[in-house]
């Protein structure tokens, strides 16, 4: 199989130098991915016409992503989403990790996984791949534990981008990985349009800080039943608490599927320009968010400002707060245990 091709991006924060590779499936998808914070910079797919396009929110260099508060297109650990009260009790042990939400913990901390330089090497796969580590150390960000954390990027011949995650652990830690890419499939400015089907007959409410209540909410009668496919844009504008406390959807959906099996959690189509992309998933639920807290002041590729709704992420993880909701699936891991996550997306045209 082809290797990625590699060149030079610019340097992180901290000056280390940090390079982008190139995987390209010749058959017009094509991601390109940096070791800093194992971001994924841009993905082309192609539209019913076969013309390219790239189809993320993000940045054209290094420096951009060096001040990457929403989190473009990025590999987020050790937890994805937040902990409450940024702490947690484990085996008795109180934890306590940064608080880089209000009171709470977000995506990883204040250096998450989105914010370190990946060892990174390419692999065999099927198609272009490329193998990215890190270390976790004991107590980084206030995590127990050394982690040592394996990601796979693949782009297929069949049009997917594959992302394969493994970790292990010497000490008991929870681990919660996934990938924040903001999609944009059409060339309007938002996503307003799009229409997307989720296979989840519940979602977790959230409060006022956007943590989970521990409820798993039936969706029928609510603005979040999206069993069959609905505009996102007629969903946003419903009377409904939920929508206004997190300013839009920011919720994860429990997806309809039991054990670890791949399955499909969503799938999400542009009418404008026949673009269509499938999510599946191995994890237990998949966190929507349809770009509340962006405002414009964010200049991204190409000097576009990035707006309210001007894309749409699909996380594939566990839920949000699981240390601390027994109920919930657990993200603990344990030595000798195997932390294994693949989450797939399809692209096609009609």
């Amino acid at each position: 199989m082809p290797h990625p091709d590699k060149k030079p991006f610019g340097s992180a924060p901290d000056g280390t130098p940090i390079d982008l590779f190139i995987l390209d499936n010749g058959r017009g998808v094509e991601a390109r991915i940096t070791n800093f914070g194992g971001i994924i910079v841009s993905l082309f797919a192609p539209d019913r016409h076969g013309g390219r396009r790239d189809i993320l929110l993000g940045f054209g260099d290094a420096r951009g992503f060096a001040r990457n508060k929403p989190y473009f297109g990025a590999l987020i650990g050790r937890c994805a989403n937040r902990i409450a009260k940024a702490r947690f009790v484990l085996d008795g042990r109180t934890y306590h990790l940064a608080a880089n939400d209000g009171d709470n913990h977000l995506h990883g901390g204040i250096m998450g996984f989105d914010r370190v330089v990946w060892k990174a090497r390419p692999v065999d796969e099927d198609g272009p791949a490329l193998e990215l580590k890190y270390r976790s150390k004991d107590g980084e960000e206030g995590y127990p534990g050394n982690l040592d954390v394996t990601v796979v990027y693949t782009v297929t011949p069949a049009g997917q981008l594959q992302i394969r995650y493994e970790a292990v652990t010497d000490q008991p830690t929870p681990v919660n990985l996934t990938s924040h890419a903001y999609f944009n499939l059409g060339d309007s400015p938002d996503i307003l349009g799009h229409e997307i089907r989720l296979n989840a007959g519940f979602f977790l409410p959230v409060d006022a800080g956007l943590i989970p209540t521990g409820e798993l909410r039936r969706v029928d009668g609510t603005p979040f039943d999206f069993r069959a496919p609905a505009s996102i844009g007629g969903r946003l504008t419903a009377d409904d608490k939920q929508l206004r406390l997190a300013r839009g959807i920011d919720h994860t959906f429990v997806l309809d599927k039991r054990g670890g099996a791949l399955a499909t959690a969503a799938e999400v189509y542009d009418r404008a320009s026949g673009r269509a992309m499938r999510v599946r998933t191995t994890e237990p639920g998949i966190q929507v968010y349809t770009g509340n807290f962006l405002d414009g002041t964010i200049l991204g590729k190409g000097g576009r400002a990035y707006g309210p709704r001007a894309a749409i992420c699909l996380e594939a993880q566990h839920f949000p707060d699981s240390p601390n909701q027994p109920q919930f699936p657990s993200a603990i891991l344990r030595p000798g245990e195997v932390y294994r996550q693949t989450t797939v997306y399809e692209f096609t045209a009609a």
